[in-house]
């Protein structure tokens, strides 16, 4: 049996004082800030947030409780850093965590890379 195609993201809890800055940050870098509560695989994309949120700030045990309130986003990976099947290149999560470092007081997250159903970003359509 195969698993159904998905996306590659990092789940981050950002301050949302920040997350215009961070999201101006990684689209040069073609990674891509999906807030979790307007993403388009969520029938009621509130409720997981507040979930994921949930999860994510309690599985800290305290160390966290300063993010309660901040938004939770995926970060996915662009056109540039896919090649075909193959999985992600190593460069691609050195990007991605050295990026997020510099966000360190305004965002939290965990080094590891989860799944969802794919993301597809907009295109426009020429006539």
């Amino acid at each position: 049996m195969r698993r159904e195609p998905h996306e590659n993201v990092a789940t981050v809890l950002v301050d949302p004082r920040v997350l215009r800055e961070l999201e101006l940050v990684l689209m040069p870098l073609d990674l891509w800030v999906w807030p979790v509560a307007s993403a388009p695989v969520h029938v009621d994309g509130p409720r997981a947030a507040f979930q994921i949120r949930r999860r994510l700030v309690e599985s800290q045990r305290g160390a966290w409780d300063l993010a309660a309130g901040w938004t939770p986003v995926w970060v996915s990976f662009g056109e540039s850093w896919r090649q075909g099947h193959e999985p992600l290149p190593w460069t691609a999560h050195e990007v991605l965590w050295s990026t997020l470092d510099a966000f360190g007081d305004h965002a939290r997250w965990r080094r590891r890379l989860g799944g969802v159903t794919r993301l597809t970003v907009p295109r426009e359509r020429t006539a």
